[in-house]
């Protein structure tokens, strides 16, 4: 089982261009399981039913797994079944008819302008490590992109002077993004002042934004940077770099930007998943209304 596992993961990196952190939920997630079922003394697709499934995703209920991350599991195995199936492994499908369990829709947590305001000023203008940190956030922030996307960028997707970034989001879609002029400055400075000083002689880079070693910034290096700067301006909320794209796709709805354009924007592929930020700016709004007006009690 584990040999088509690794034929699973090499399908959903080669032939369904998958995200790499996509990629590493699935992977995870099924190695879990099958790690159950082999305990189980279940050692091929064809002897695990479908009350196998639903014992495991019981069992991890009570180890406390949140009702996302079984939802996610259900997701994998049911996609995992399907590509036996299809590769003719087995005819037998015990997740066909399952469904994942309902979650609670959670609003994104947004940060306030003058939070935003806070953390793009916060890395200094006189370091190096200054003007990269600052162009990072300033690009998140301008454009919305996933971190995944930022640290993926190389110099040739971005163009500052003519305002724009090029990336390539999930299953290799590609969009073209506006870049405003207050990001597009904190790129051409990075670039001119910076990022030569994070390459090595030996280790030619053609990742935009490098770190200490020389090599591509990578997504744990960055969320320790966000976390530094958040503490450093005072930010008191929990602040991830998902954040910075959720507050700029309310604060461009909350300023009148057409939901079509935001859906854009950030690469989403269902309408729908954009409109939680139009439910977020009307919640945002009652919030002020509820304790500005006189007579909102």
């Amino acid at each position: 089982m584990k040999e088509r596992l690794r034929q699973f993961v090499r399908f959903l990196s080669e032939e369904r261009a998958m995200s790499r952190s996509t990629i590493e939920s699935y992977e995870r997630d099924l190695t879990m399981f099958l790690s159950y079922t082999e305990g189980q003394g279940l050692n091929r697709p064809e002897q695990i039913e479908k009350h196998h499934i639903a014992a495991y995703l019981l069992h991890l209920k009570h180890h406390g797994r949140a009702v996302a991350t079984v939802s996610r599991t259900v997701s994998s195995i049911r996609a995992f079944f399907k590509y036996l199936v299809n590769e003719r492994v087995t005819m037998h499908d015990p997740a066909a008819h399952m469904t994942a369990p309902k979650q609670e829709k959670k609003l994104p947590k947004v940060m306030t302008k003058a939070e935003v305001e806070r953390l793009l000023e916060s890395p200094p203008s006189d370091t190096p490590g200054g003007l990269r940190d600052r162009a990072m956030l300033e690009l998140l922030y301008a454009t919305g992109i996933r971190v995944s996307e930022l640290i993926s960028l190389d110099g040739e997707h971005v163009n500052p002077e003519m305002g724009f970034v090029r990336c390539t989001g999930a299953g290799g879609k590609e969009r073209i993004i506006p870049l405003g002029r207050v990001a597009s400055s904190a790129l051409t400075l990075y670039l001119s002042s910076a990022r030569e000083r994070y390459e090595k002689p030996d280790r030619k880079q053609s990742g935009l934004f490098l770190n200490h070693l020389g090599t591509r910034m990578t997504r744990q290096g960055f969320w320790k940077i966000i976390k530094k700067y958040a503490r450093e301006s005072g930010i008191t909320t929990e602040i991830t770099p998902h954040t910075l794209r959720h507050s700029f796709a309310a604060h461009l709805l909350e300023n009148g930007a057409d939901l079509r354009s935001v859906q854009e924007m950030l690469g989403h592929a269902d309408i729908s998943t954009t409109q939680i930020y139009s439910q977020v700016t009307r919640t945002r709004m009652k919030d002020v209304y509820d304790r500005t007006h006189p007579r909102a009690k």
